[in-house]
């Protein structure tokens, strides 16, 4: 973790959200379906930061292992575009760079929001490295700040709003929203 000055100047400076799904957008449980899906349980609240963060122009990507068409139609309804969806991705710092150079940013202009071990690549290299409260000691121990709420319960809500807020740009706009 960083101080409050340094933390503050890593959020000015974010222009984009990536996330990992499991532990991170839902709370980690899977129930596993006949044809293969995987369900997954989506905290409301996150999904509104999320749609915060697209009506404020900011781009959003998934990088995660998983592969789930379920997922990808709930996220674009967040307004994560499904070509910046990672799907299956093992490796993540590639795609994760990927998503950076496709929309012109650095790294320091990208939060990652990471719970386990594959995401410690990316949170090593990426601008604000985020996790959730329940998120694996190794990774918290390599965040710039850790979420006082748990995956799938409320963190990425906190870390949109704590951006937007420290950017003044939380304020919810009704027309755009109901676009």
């Amino acid at each position: 973790m960083v101080n409050a000055g340094e933390l503050k100047e890593r959020l000015l400076k974010i222009k984009a959200f990536a996330y990992d799904i499991d532990g991170v957008l839902t709370d980690g449980g899977l129930l596993a379906l006949p044809d293969g899906d995987l369900l997954r349980i989506f905290n409301a609240k996150d999904g509104m930061g999320c749609r915060m963060a697209y009506l404020n122009g900011f781009k959003q990507a998934l990088v995660t292992g998983g592969v789930s068409e379920s997922v990808m139609k709930r996220c674009e309804l967040l307004g994560i575009k499904r070509e910046d969806m990672f799907m299956g991705s093992r490796i993540k710092l590639p795609d994760f760079l990927k998503f950076c150079e496709k929309y012109g940013l650095s790294k320091e202009e990208v939060c990652y929001v990471g719970d386990d071990i594959p995401d410690i690549c990316v949170l090593k290299e990426c601008g604000l490295a985020v996790c959730p409260a329940d998120a694996v000691e190794e990774v918290k121990a390599v965040c710039h700040y850790v979420s006082p709420y748990g995956g799938g319960k409320g963190c990425i809500r906190n870390l949109i709003e704590l951006v937007l807020k420290t950017q003044g740009k939380w304020e919810f706009d009704p027309v755009a929203y109901s676009g």
